[in-house]
C-alpha cells in the first residue's frame, strides 16, 4: 500500500469514530446506555459522546403516554352469563430502565395484565352490575394493573371498558323484559290518571251538590222571610180594618174587600187557560167597593185640611 494513502485512510477512521461517538435522543424518547452489554446510564433527549466500540444504545423507550387496545374475550359473570369485553389502556414509562430490563415485551405484558384483570373483576359481577356499573369496573382495573405495573416503571392513567357485549338471545330477553316493565308502568300511570280524575271528578260533584244544597238552603230562607213579612202586612192590615169596624167606620171593609175581590179577578184573568169573561160580575158589589174607597179618600183628605188654631189668632168671646 503507498505511504501517501495512509494519512488518507486515518482521516476516514477518525471521521467515523467521531460518528459513532455522537448520539442524538429524539424528544418524547429515552436512550439506555450499555458498556460492553450492561446498563450503565439513561440518556435524555439531546445530544450526547459515546465511546465507540465499548458502549451501544440498549434499548430506545417511548416515554409519551400511549393507547393500547385490549382484545375482546368472552368473560363469564357471576350469574353464568356469557359477555365479551374489549377495553382500552393509557399508559405512561416513567423509568426507562426498569421498562427496559425489569420486563420482556412491555405491550403484551400490560395487555395479558389487563385482559385477566378483567376477567376476575367482571366474574366477580352479576350481569345486571355488569351492565349498568362501568365506572366501578374501570376504577377497580385501574388500582390493580396500576400497582401491578409500578415495578416496570410504567403508570397507568386510565382504563376504559370499551363495550359489553351480552349474547344475542339474552339480548331480545332484556329487550322484551323491559318492554314488558315500561308496558307496567305505563298501566300504572294510567290507572293512577283514572283514579285521580275520578277523585277530582267526585269532589267536583260533592261540590256541587254542597252549593246547590246551600243555594236552596239560602232560597228557602228567603221565602221564608217573605212570607213571614207578608203575613205580617196581612196581620196589620187585619188589625187595621179590625179597628176601623170597631169605631164603626165600615168604608176600610169595604176597601179591603174589594182589594181582594179585584186581586182575584186579576189572577183570573191572567191565567193561561181558556176562559171566558162575562161582564158585569156583580158590578153593582164593585161601585159599592169603590164607593167605600172614595169614602176613605174624603175622610183622608179633611183630617188633612183641619188644623188645630195658632196661638196669636183672633179669639171669640164677649168685648
Amino acid at each position: 500500500m503507498p505511504i501517501g494513502y495512509l494519512p488518507i485512510i486515518i482521516l476516514v477512521a477518525i471521521i467515523v469514530v467521531a460518528a459513532r461517538s455522537l448520539l442524538t435522543v429524539k424528544q418524547g424518547y429515552e436512550y439506555t446506555l450499555e458498556r460492553f452489554g450492561r446498563y450503565k446510564r439513561t440518556m435524555e433527549p439531546g445530544l450526547h459522546f459515546i465511546v465507540p466500540f465499548f458502549e451501544a444504545v440498549g434499548r430506545r423507550i417511548n416515554m409519551m403516554e400511549q393507547v393500547l387496545d385490549v382484545p375482546r374475550q368472552e368473560v363469564i359473570t357471576k350469574d353464568n352469563a356469557m359477555v365479551g369485553v374489549d377495553a382500552v389502556v393509557f399508559y405512561q414509562v416513567l423509568n426507562a430502565a426498569k421498562a427496559a430490563y425489569e420486563v420482556d415485551n412491555l405491550r403484551v405484558a400490560v395487555t395479558n395484565l389487563t385482559m385477566t384483570n378483567i376477567r376476575t373483576v367482571v366474574g366477580s359481577m352479576d350481569l345486571d352490575e355488569t351492565l349498568s356499573k362501568r365506572d366501578e369496573i374501570n376504577h377497580r382495573l385501574l388500582r390493580v394493573v396500576d400497582e401491578a405495573t409500578s415495578p416496570w416503571g410504567v403508570k397507568v392513567t386510565r382504563i376504559e371498558i370499551r363495550d359489553i357485549q351480552p349474547p344475542a338471545d339474552l339480548v331480545d330477553s332484556m329487550a322484551r323484559q323491559m318492554k314488558a316493565e315500561r308496558d307496567k308502568r305505563a298501566n300504572v300511570l294510567e290507572a293512577e290518571g283514572l283514579r285521580q280524575s275520578a277523585i277530582l271528578r267526585a269532589e267536583g260533584e260533592k261540590q256541587s251538590v254542597m252549593l246547590e244544597a246551600e243555594g236552596r238552603k239560602e232560597a228557602a230562607f228567603r221565602d221564608a222571610e217573605a212570607r213571614e213579612r207578608l203575613a205580617a202586612a196581612e196581620a196589620r192590615a187585619t188589625e187595621m180594618v179590625s179597628k176601623a169596624i170597631a169605631e164603626g167606620n165600615t168604608n176600610a171593609l169595604n176597601y179591603f174587600v174589594a182589594q181582594k175581590y179585584i186581586e182575584s179577578l186579576k189572577a183570573f184573568a191572567s191565567a193561561p187557560n181558556q176562559k171566558v169573561f162575562f161582564l158585569p160580575v156583580e158590578a153593582s158589589s164593585v161601585i159599592a167597593s169603590i164607593g167605600g174607597i172614595a169614602e176613605l179618600a174624603k175622610d183622608a183628605m179633611a183630617a188633612k185640611g183641619a188644623s188645630p188654631p195658632r196661638p196669636g189668632g183672633p179669639r171669640s168671646g164677649v168685648t
